[in-house]
This record gives structure tokens, C-alpha cells and sequence, in this order.
């Protein structure tokens, strides 16, 4: 297996999953910018789209790939066993919570938004709009535990194109709304829990030719089942921790008007950047490290960890320093239309900077995570994670008075790095991590081609400034060009440099 190009398919259909989510949340931008019924939806569409992001973007594969190819090492029968038993044990779990969550839904909208109490129009609207995005739980959960069978095999192009399905299916409900004259928030919930339903199914039909699912209910807890439960919760908070702090900063910023939209948009813009340096990297390398460690070639793994860090700075670094130099054009471009004011483009950008600094640390975090899951060694990453949590609160309530929302994507950053250095001390600490004097040199490499890039950019932002303003008519179009553009500068510049030769990626 190569890295890189595996890397690539899967963030090629994550970038196209990414786009239409843009399109979704520009035409959700139109229509209810950062109104009462966008802050309703956004809380309700929060609590099952942290669990989508916890669940199925690497999480779960997290606790699921070590364990699973550790069965299928043994023989095909101990990991078809293993795959039933976890599913039917899950979906009883799921089914539980689903359950729970419907009837004491005012709880959990309080929780995650306690500013909206002095609202209550604004209260019992999340609490109607949570109650029908809520199943969308169960069936992306059970979407992902597909999704780790097809990555298992090194089947990665179905599992991180089933996201696609949602957004096309919100577009599609937000364009009916219009036709239709349809309150628009109401149907995009509904939307979201069909996609759900759609995308559990498109998985189910593709790991066929892997896995056949039994449902028997009747359990058997072995060892090995016991041992993943025991370690799923703490690898999915570990691995979800950007996640957990963002929807942290939801509830801190329920209080501020407006606040929860400015978040939710920001968090849209660096996510694609995320996905791609963090969550697919990481996703196309655990099966790797996890087979090369169930086998004790030690060597293997030190090169898989050390190629995955490169790989992993390769794509965070000049996505960060583009987030920073353009956060304003790139608000903009994406969302200023309609109800979106300048005001909200102001607001957004300022929290879009301030995650563009954490950027680079969110996809570490998740790295130096798996390199202790291939070691089925849950628990370190679980207390550094509470630490990261802790320590984001602490920021955020302490500054929040006097310093508004902003302190939010602030805290969010200041402590995912103080959760990085944890990490690589104690990574050389128990000799888990030698960093190879390649991977410096490549580091250096990734640094001028960054700048190189980000000096360009800024010359092309300054050119095409008017053409970039609130009020221009294809803003979307030149910021697309100038991105585009200053994209295939640095991937030359990296070309030139030796750094995208495929054979330094390789695994096997």
C-alpha cells in the first residue's frame, strides 16, 4: 500500500463531499444566514453530526481495525465472529441512546445550548428539530462500523465517499423547501436523518462481498469483545477531541447571539483541511501500523509513523497558512450572500483565523493517536484528550465575559497544541517515535514551499481585490481560481523538491 496515493482517493472524494457540503451551507446562508432558525438547526444538527464526525471519521476505526485485523490474522471465522458480535452489541447500544435522547431531548438541547433558555422560541424550536435529526445516530453509527470492515480490507474509496449522500440529500431538501415554500430548517432535518438511512445502506451493499452481518443477539462476550468495548469509548474521545471542544464552544457560545452560526460556518471551512491531513492520513494508515505491529516489525512501524507525520505536515502547513492570509476572502466567497451580511463575514473570518493556528496540531492529534490504537493502548490518548478538553474550558469560560465567542476557536487551538507536546513527549519517552533525519529535511522542504505559496497568494489577493469584495457578482469564481492557482504552485514547488515522488510513501 502507498500512502499518498491511497491518501489521495480518499481525500478526493472527501474534497468532492466537502464542496457540496459548501454548496449546502452557501444555499443554508441564503436563506437563514445566522438567524433564529439557523441557530436552532445548527445546535440540533450539532449533537448527531459530533457523533457522525466521532463515529465515522476514523474514530471508530480507532478501537474496530486493531481488534478486527487481529481476529482476521488468526483466521477469517474468529473475524466474521468478532464483526457479529460487535454489530449486534452496537446496535442494541445504539437503539438504547436513540431511545433516550428522544425523550429527554430538552435536557440535551440544554446541555449543548443553555443560551437559548431565556429564548424560548428559539429553545422549543432545537428541541423539535434535534428530535427528528436525532436517528440520523443510529444509522450513521452503524454506517461506520461498515465503513472499518471496507478499511480493514484497504477498501477506502466507499467508505469516505458515503458522506457525499448527506449533503446531496440537504441540497435536494433545501431546493424543495424553496419550490415549495417550506420551512426550511424543519426540512433540512428531516433531510439529515434520510441520509442516514440512504448511507447505511450504500455501505451495507458495498462490504457485502467482505462481510455477511448476522443478527442473532445472542452474545457471547469473549475476551476480545470485552477488550473493545472496554477501550471504544476512550479511542472514540481521544480521536474526536477537535470535535468535542468544537461542540464545547457551541454550548459557551449559545450565549452570544449569532455566535453558534459563526462557529458552525468557520468549523465548515478548516474541517476540509482537517479531513484531509488529518483524517486521511490517519484513516489509510491504521490498518497498516496496526498489521505491522500484530506482526512485531518494529521497523515497518517506525517508517509508516514517521511517513505519516511528513504526510500529514505536507497537507496541514500551507492549508493553515492559507486559512490565515485569506480567511476573509474565503468567508466571504463561500458565504456572503443573501442573509449573510458583512458583519457575519467579519465575525466568521476572525474565528476562521484563529483555527487556521490550530490547524497543523488538529491533524497531529490525530496521528501521534493512532500510534498508541495500533498498540491497542487506549488510555494515554484518553487522558491527553480530557487534558485538551480540561484546558480548552478553563480558556474559553475564563475569557468569554470580556472577550466574546472569538476566545472559543482561541482556546481551541492553544490547547490542541498543548495536548501535541504531550504527545511527543511522550512518544520519545516510551520509544514509541524516532524521528528520522528524512523527515526533518522534508520538514524544511514543506516550510519554503509554504511560503513560497503564501507569498504568492497574498500578491494575488491584493491584485484581485475587487473582484473579491461583498458585492461582486462571481467573488466565488476568482477566490476558486486564486486557490486553485496557488495550490498548483506549491504542489509544484513540492515536486521540484523531491517531496510527492510516490515510492516515498510506500508501506509495503
Amino acid at each position: 500500500m502507498n500512502l499518498l496515493s491511497t491518501a489521495s482517493i480518499f481525500s478526493f472524494f472527501t474534497i468532492i463531499s466537502r464542496i457540496l457540503g459548501y454548496l449546502r451551507d452557501i444555499l443554508i446562508a441564503i436563506f437563514l444566514g445566522a438567524s433564529v432558525f439557523a441557530d436552532a438547526f445548527f445546535v440540533a444538527f450539532r449533537l448527531p453530526n459530533t457523533f457522525r464526525r466521532l463515529f465515522a471519521e476514523g474514530t471508530f476505526n480507532a478501537a474496530f481495525i486493531p481488534s478486527y485485523t487481529g481476529a482476521k490474522l488468526e483466521n477469517k471465522k474468529k473475524g466474521k465472529i468478532f464483526a457479529d458480535n460487535v454489530l449486534n452489541l452496537l446496535l442494541l447500544l445504539l437503539i438504547f441512546i436513540v431511545t433516550l435522547a428522544e425523550i429527554f431531548t430538552p435536557f440535551f438541547v440544554y446541555l449543548i445550548a443553555p443560551g437559548f433558555i431565556g429564548d424560548n422560541i428559539k429553545f422549543n424550536l432545537a428541541v423539535e428539530l434535534t428530535r427528528i435529526t436525532f436517528p440520523f445516530l443510529l444509522f450513521v453509527s452503524l454506517s461506520s462500523f461498515f465503513s472499518g470492515i471496507l478499511n480493514s480490507n484497504n477498501k477506502f474509496a466507499a467508505a469516505s465517499a458515503a458522506p457525499i449522500i448527506l449533503n446531496i440529500v440537504l441540497i435536494i431538501m433545501i431546493l424543495i423547501s424553496y419550490n415549495y415554500d417550506l420551512n426550511f430548517a424543519k426540512q433540512l432535518s428531516y433531510g439529515v436523518t434520510l441520509a442516514g438511512i440512504i448511507q447505511l445502506v450504500f455501505l451495507i451493499f458495498i462490504s457485502w462481498k467482505f462481510y455477511k452481518p448476522s443478527l442473532r443477539f445472542e452474545f457471547k462476550l469473549s475476551k476480545k469483545i470485552k477488550f473493545f468495548f472496554k477501550k471504544l469509548l476512550p479511542s472514540v474521545l481521544s480521536s474526536g477531541v477537535t470535535q468535542i471542544n468544537i461542540l464545547i464552544g457551541t454550548i459557551i457560545a449559545s450565549f452570544q447571539s449569532g455566535a453558534v452560526s459563526y462557529l458552525y460556518y468557520a468549523d465548515r471551512v478548516y474541517q476540509i483541511n482537517l479531513a484531509i491531513a488529518g483524517i486521511a492520513v490517519g484513516t489509510v494508515s491504521l490498518p497498516a501500523l496496526s498489521k505491522a505491529f500484530k506482526k512485531r516489525n518494529l521497523s515497518k512501524v517506525s517508517d509508516i509513523q514517521n511517513k505519516s507525520i511528513e504526510l500529514s505536515l505536507l497537507l496541514s502547513i500551507p492549508a493553515s497558512f492559507g486559512l490565515i492570509i485569506a480567511s476573509t476572502e474565503i468567508v466571504n466567497g463561500l458565504f456572503g450572500y443573501g442573509s449573510f451580511t458583512k458583519n457575519d463575514i467579519q465575525m466568521t473570518s476572525k474565528a476562521l483565523i484563529f483555527f487556521g493556528y490550530g490547524i497543523i496540531a488538529f491533524a497531529l492529534i490525530k496521528i501521534f493517536a493512532n500510534f498508541f490504537f495500533a498498540r491497542d493502548n487506549t488510555k494515554t490518548p484518553f487522558y491527553i484528550s480530557s487534558f485538551i478538553v480540561i484546558l480548552n474550558v478553563i480558556i474559553s469560560v475564563s475569557y468569554f465575559r470580556s472577550t466574546g465567542f472569538i476566545i472559543i476557536p482561541i482556546a481551541t487551538s492553544i490547547s490542541t497544541w498543548a495536548g501535541v507536546f504531550i504527545y511527543l513527549y511522550l512518544l520519545y519517552k516510551n520509544n514509541i517515535l524516532i524521528l528520522q533525519t528524512k523527515l526533518f529535511k522534508n520538514f524544511f522542504k514543506i516550510i519554503v514551499s509554504s511560503v513560497l505559496m503564501s507569498f504568492i497568494l497574498i500578491i494575488f489577493l491584493n491584485k484581485y481585490a475587487n473582484y473579491l469584495e461583498y458585492s461582486s457578482a462571481y467573488k466565488s469564481i476568482y477566490l476558486l481560481i486564486i486557490v486553485g492557482f496557488v495550490a498548483a504552485v506549491y504542489l509544484l514547488s513540492c515536486y521540484l523538491l523531491g517531496l510527492l515522488k510516490l515510492k516515498n510513501y510506500k508501506t509495503n
